[in-house]
């Protein structure tokens, strides 16, 4: 049988990543195939790049924009950033190679940012659902309760639990020993199938459930109490009556934002819980579109700001015709009609 292995794998040279015994089989695309996936990959992670590049502009820029939920809104493009431009370029590679040529080391450092960078994105969106829950449901308290130093805080612990508890799984062996009964060794050179990542739905799904279960029900609430100001509006001035419409939006806004994180990461987070109780059936070209199904997610908030922010188009707007370049321009109101 080995030898009949041996002989097939000589033949086949270009189905495995690497020559000789042990290597991986890989998936051969046709040409015209490869080059379509390689452009869709790459469109998506420019376009994860670009959006989350202005977001971190503006925000940064403008003086008016300089809001607690702003800052929150900058960290959590920051994140989706920098998963474009440190994980997207090697995940296009092993998803269209189906093989890794890169080590074991940055196989490691690759699952290790990839999974830090997704969990920091939604603690940052169940930080903001607080914060959107605090200026629907307490108007007259928010100012004083969310401030700069309160988003700062949160800013810090949505970075620093996912740093710490990603790096717990992934650089010590809590893994190989508390799931010693089910893992095996990585079954062929030029696979990035770590044990970390195989398991990755079981280990962050209390990280992915509890805040995604915080940011439902604080908008089931938030929808609840918004809805009962609608039939309160028109008795109010016409001062906080504006500004209880604008937080309003960017209460829906955000809910869209949770919404369309959801449903681009529970495909993925299932099947990896599902797949490791199945003997890991999932064919990998099922697995590599749920993974980048979710990885989609970091390009869709600067999209959904286009729709729905006008100080987003106006920022864009002076930032595409250069405006920025005179003195005046970081004081520019931004949500001035």
């Amino acid at each position: 049988m080995s030898s009949v292995l041996d002989r097939g794998a000589e033949g086949h040279a270009a189905a495995f990543c690497y020559k000789g015994n042990g290597s991986c089989p890989r998936r051969v695309h046709p040409l015209g195939i490869q080059l379509v996936i390689y452009l869709a990959c790459a469109a998506g992670m420019l376009i994860t790049v670009l959006g989350n590049l202005f977001v971190v502009l503006a925000v940064a820029y403008f003086k008016a924009l300089h809001t607690p939920t702003n800052l929150l809104l900058l960290s959590l493009a920051l994140a989706d950033l920098l998963l474009g431009l440190l994980v997207l370029p090697f995940s296009i590679i092993r998803s269209v190679e189906s093989c890794w040529f890169f080590g074991d080391f940055l196989c490691r450092l690759h699952t290790y940012l990839d999974t830090l960078f997704c969990l920091t994105s939604i603690f940052h969106l169940c930080f903001i659902s607080i914060d959107r829950h605090c200026a629907i449901c307490e108007p007259l308290l928010y100012p004083s309760k969310f401030t700069v130093r309160v988003a700062l805080r949160y800013i810090l612990a949505g970075w620093g639990v996912p740093t710490a508890y990603t790096a717990l799984f992934l650089y010590t062996d809590v893994v190989e020993r508390g799931l010693s009964q089910w893992l095996e060794e990585m079954p062929c050179v030029g696979s990035c199938q770590l044990l970390f990542n195989k398991f990755w739905g079981w280990l962050n799904f209390p990280m992915f459930f509890f805040p995604c279960l915080i940011m439902i029900s604080l908008y089931v609430k938030i929808f609840m109490v918004a809805t009962r100001q609608v039939q309160q509006i028109n008795i109010l001035s016409r001062s906080l009556a504006g500004a209880l419409k604008r937080e309003r939006k960017a209460a829906k806004t955000l809910g869209i934002a949770v919404g369309i994180y959801l449903l681009c990461w529970l495909p993925f987070t299932i099947d990896t819980m599902v797949d490791s109780l199945l003997n890991f059936i999932t064919p990998p070209l099922v697995f590599d579109v749920f993974i980048w199904f979710a990885y989609f997610n970091s390009a869709c908030n600067p999209i959904i700001y286009v729709f729905s922010y006008r100080w987003f188009r106006k920022a864009l707007k002076l930032f595409l015709s250069r405006e920025i370049f005179t003195p005046r321009t970081p004081t520019t109101d931004l949500y001035q009609e």
